[in-house]
C-alpha cells in the first residue's frame, strides 16, 4: 500500500523567485524603501491590486497585521464594536482587541458560514463588521452587504483562506471596503509569512500606508493604479502626515521576490484546488457519517483544504475516527476537539466580552479538517479518501447493506 502523503509539504518556490532572490541578496537592499521607485514590495502591490481588480493595495508583515491596520484605518472609536463569525482563527478577534476594539461574535452555521438571523440581530448593536471566509468557505455576501450597506457599517473581508475564489463573478476580497489576504505557508500563494490589503478607498489606504510604517515622507513611493500618481490619494497623505502613530508592520524585499512570480501560477493553483477538492469529496459524501456541505450557488472556491462533518458520531467514537486515520498516516482535526485549538472560540480567553454560541459549538465538535495541497495526484487524493473511509469503518463498524 503507498504511503500517504506529507500534506504539510508545499510547492517547490518557482526557479524565477530564486534568481531575484539571489540578485536582491547581492545587492543587500532588503527595505522596501530604499529604491526610488520599483522596489519589489511597491511591484507587487501593483501586480497584486491588477490581479483582484482593485485600485490599490499594501503589502504587510501578515494578514493579522492588515486586519489590524484595516481597522485602525476606518477610525473606529475605541471600544468600537466588531461583529465577527464565532467560526474563524484566533488571529481575527486578536486583531480586533489589538485595534482597542471589542468583538462580538455572531453563530456559524453547519456550512460553516454566518447565521444571517444572528448576525442580523447583533448588527445594529455594531460599528464594523469582519467576514471571515473561513477556510475558504464563503457567506452570503450578498444578503450580508445588502444588511450593513442598509446600516452604512464597513466590512472588512477576512480573505486569508480565499485568494483565487469569486463570489457571483466578483474576486473575494473586493465585495467589501477592505479585502486582507495572507502568503502564510499553508495558503495559496507562500511566502512562510506575509499579508497584503487591498481597497478602492484612497483616505483609507493613505491611513493604512502611513500607519505600516511609511515615516517621514516615504508614501510618497505609493502610487494609485497602474502605478500613476493620483490626486485623491496625494492630497490624503498629505492631510495624515504626521498625525498617526507608526506601527512597522512593513513587507521586506525579500518576501515580495518570493511572492511576485507565484502570482502567475494562482489560476492553475485554484482550478488544481478545486478539482482535487471536488474529487475527495465525492468519495467521502458517499459515507452516511461523513457530510461535505455544498458551496453556495454563487460561490466558486479556491480550496487547498476539505472540511467535512461527521454524522452521528459520539465524542469516543470521533476521537476514535481521528486516531484510526493518524495510525494511517491523515491528520484529522477536529475543530472542537483538539486540545487549544486556536479556531475554537472558547480558547479565546483574552476576549473582553465572553459568549457562549450552542450552534457553533456543536458544529465545532464534529467538523473535521484534513489539507489537500494543490500539489496532490490523484492517486494519492485516492489514498487519502481511502483512508478516510476505513478510519470512519473502523470507528463505528461497516456500513450495513440496506435490507440486512
Amino acid at each position: 500500500m503507498m504511503q500517504a502523503p506529507n500534506v504539510h509539504e508545499a510547492e517547490p518556490i518557482p526557479a524565477a523567485a530564486r534568481d531575484a532572490i539571489d540578485a536582491l541578496l547581492q545587492s543587500g537592499d532588503l527595505f522596501r524603501y530604499t529604491a526610488p521607485q520599483d522596489a519589489p514590495v511597491s511591484l507587487l502591490e501593483a501586480e497584486f491590486a491588477a490581479l483582484l481588480g482593485s485600485k490599490y493595495a499594501l503589502a504587510v508583515s501578515s494578514c493579522s497585521a492588515a486586519l489590524f491596520l484595516s481597522l485602525k484605518a476606518l477610525d473606529l472609536p475605541r471600544d468600537a464594536r466588531v461583529l465577527i463569525p464565532g467560526f474563524t482563527f484566533a488571529a481575527v478577534p486578536s486583531s480586533v482587541v489589538h485595534a482597542d476594539c471589542i468583538p462580538v461574535l455572531c453563530e456559524v452555521g453547519g456550512n460553516y458560514r454566518i447565521d444571517l438571523d444572528d448576525f442580523e440581530a447583533k448588527l445594529d448593536s455594531v460599528q464594523a463588521v469582519i467576514i471571515s471566509h473561513m477556510r475558504g468557505h464563503t457567506s452570503d455576501m450578498d444578503a450580508i452587504m445588502a444588511l450593513c450597506d442598509a446600516r452604512a457599517i464597513p466590512v472588512i473581508e477576512d480573505a486569508a483562506h480565499s485568494l483565487g475564489t469569486t463570489w457571483a463573478g466578483r474576486n473575494i476580497g473586493t465585495i467589501g471596503k477592505v479585502g486582507c489576504f495572507s502568503f502564510q505557508s499553508y495558503k495559496m500563494i507562500n511566502a512562510g509569512e506575509g499579508g497584503i490589503l487591498i481597497t478602492d478607498d484612497a483616505d483609507l489606504v493613505a491611513r493604512a500606508v502611513i500607519m505600516s510604517g511609511a515615516y517621514e515622507h516615504n508614501w510618497q513611493k505609493h502610487k494609485g493604479p497602474h502605478g500613476e500618481n493620483a490626486p485623491d490619494l496625494e492630497q490624503a497623505f498629505a492631510r495624515w502626515q504626521n498625525k498617526l502613530p507608526l506601527y512597522n508592520l512593513r513587507m521586506s524585499n525579500l518576501s515580495a521576490v518570493v511572492i511576485r512570480p507565484q502570482l502567475p501560477e494562482l489560476a492553475r493553483r485554484v482550478r488544481d484546488g478545486l478539482a482535487n477538492h471536488d474529487h475527495v469529496a465525492a468519495q467521502l459524501n458517499a459515507s452516511p457519517h461523513i457530510d461535505v456541505p455544498a458551496p453556495l450557488a454563487p460561490e466558486n472556491r479556491a480550496p487547498d483544504s476539505i472540511q467535512f462533518n461527521l454524522v452521528g458520531l459520539d465524542d469516543t467514537q470521533t476521537r476514535a475516527f481521528a486516531g484510526a486515520a493518524a495510525a494511517r498516516g491523515v491528520k484529522v482535526q477536529v475543530f472542537g476537539l483538539s486540545e487549544d485549538n486556536a479556531r475554537a472560540f472558547w480558547n479565546w480567553q483574552f476576549l473582553p466580552e465572553q459568549v457562549e454560541l450552542p450552534q457553533t459549538r456543536a458544529m465545532l465538535m464534529r467538523a473535521c479538517d484534513v489539507r489537500l495541497p494543490v500539489r496532490l495526484t490523484r492517486d494519492e487524493l485516492d489514498l487519502i479518501a481511502d483512508i478516510l473511509l476505513a478510519a470512519m469503518e473502523d470507528a463505528t463498524g461497516p456500513v450495513r447493506a440496506y435490507g440486512t
